[in-house]
């Protein structure tokens, strides 16, 4: 007989409105049930109102103050993923018919009466093509009737939106564009006014504490959810190891999209989120960063260098010709990560920072000298004499200037 957790899970509709659904999702996992709560809320992409521009306001109201409840007004956004482009994804400059939606309001009152301005006083501008069109597109053809127009817009069973109230002598006029987004950037993308979903509905998990008085099942009584379940028994144990497996959701859309589409359309979002997931684990690294620079041939050079010499004929990770360089190594036997030691002048012992310096002098940072080293000297990095017992502080020549051009260095 097939696990109880390893067959797949089963969904059964309960209730399902023009903008709610009520469903059961049965064995599944609960972070499985809180993700699909979080993607429909926050991932599922809309048009709303992203900028106004006032023309006049006489109203008592200020115009951010407007901006904002014109920008939480929900929009049709049906198809919304085929319909509209991303405002970032466009090539217009300020928006065009491809990746926005332009809306109108135009309302002024002249009787002694109070006057609601609502979303019905909302007008969508047709789109036209413009100098400043991004590139064309399929867009267009693919919206609705009512796309971008707000929602119950002349359809007497849904209450609009109130933006205001003016008297007599007041005039709001306006212009706004409507993009599309996703609730991440800002909640009025979201096509979601409430999603919940509840399980274990007897708390036999515990994973409530309830406080109560006297009788906790008096106080804590049990809801709609309960009548799918069995009520525990007084001398049922507790399971210290049983995981909650059935989940009764409620979503409750704007009306900006309808509950099938939110509910299919979140379900396809966390499908790539995880697809992508898995991809990006899966792909292997393109360089090993870790190996010096000696990945696949076919790759360009360290840092856009060449890969034969030092500072003047290489990379950091190329080879030089001193011996020294700050990667695998020179020709000459090392560099400062894995071949001679600085104070080696491209030849001699091998090593690096794990030996002393200078190997064949007497004082230095260490107890040795920088002496013999690839600064391009066979003294301090000034010095161009010779020698071998020399230190930083002194020699022939001290200080820290430039290097004069020798056999190899800085200058060849």
């Amino acid at each position: 007989m097939q696990a109880y957790e390893d067959s797949e899970p089963i969904v059964r509709i309960r209730d399902l409105k023009k903008d709610r659904v009520n469903f059961v999702l049965d064995n599944a996992d609960l972070a499985f049930a809180n993700a699909i709560r979080r993607v429909v809320q926050a991932d599922i992409p809309t048009v709303a109102i992203d900028m106004v521009e006032i023309e006049e306001n006489t109203t008592v109201l200020p115009d951010e103050f407007l901006a904002h409840r014109l920008g939480m007004i929900p929009l049709v956004s049906v198809n919304c993923d085929e319909a509209i482009r991303y405002s970032r994804e466009c090539t217009c400059l300020t928006g065009c018919q491809y990746c926005s939606v332009e809306l109108r309001l135009d309302v002024s009152c002249h009787d002694n009466r109070t006057m609601e301005v609502t979303s019905n006083h909302l007008e969508v501008i047709p789109p036209m093509n413009g100098e400043n069109d991004g590139l064309p597109g399929e867009e267009i053809t693919k919206r609705g009737e009512d796309f971008g127009h707000p929602v119950g817009k002349n359809d007497p069973a849904v209450q609009p939106v109130l933006i205001c109230k003016i008297r007599k002598g007041q005039q709001l006029k306006l212009r706004c564009v409507a993009k599309k987004g996703i609730a991440k950037e800002h909640a009025k993308w979201s096509p979601c006014s409430a999603v919940s979903f509840e399980y274990d509905p007897y708390n036999k998990l515990r994973h409530t504490t309830h406080w109560f008085e006297s009788d906790e099942r008096a106080e804590w009584p049990v809801g709609e959810n309960a009548k799918e379940e069995e009520p525990p028994r007084d001398d049922e144990p507790f399971d210290f190891n049983a995981k909650p497996r059935k989940f009764y959701f409620e979503v409750e859309t704007d009306g900006s999209l309808g509950p099938q589409e939110v509910i299919m359309r979140g379900l396809a979002e966390l499908q790539t989120k995880l697809a992508n997931l898995i991809l990006g684990l899966k792909a292997p690294p393109d360089v090993d960063m870790m190996n010096g620079g000696g990945g696949d041939p076919g790759m360009p050079p360290t840092n856009g260098h060449t890969t034969a010499g030092g500072w003047a004929g290489g990379g950091w990770g190329s080879m030089s010709p001193t011996g020294g360089g700050w990667g695998n190594g020179g020709s000459a036997g090392g560099g400062w990560a894995g071949g001679t030691s600085p104070a080696q002048n491209g030849g001699g012992n091998s090593g690096g920072w794990a030996t002393s310096p200078a190997q064949n002098a007497a004082s230095g940072w260490g107890g040795t000298s920088p002496s013999q080293n690839a600064w391009g000297s066979n003294t301090s990095p000034n010095s161009g004499a010779t020698g071998s017992g020399s230190t930083w502080g002194t020699g022939v020549q001290q200080g820290w200037a430039s290097p004069s051009q020798q056999a190899s260095g800085w200058n060849v």
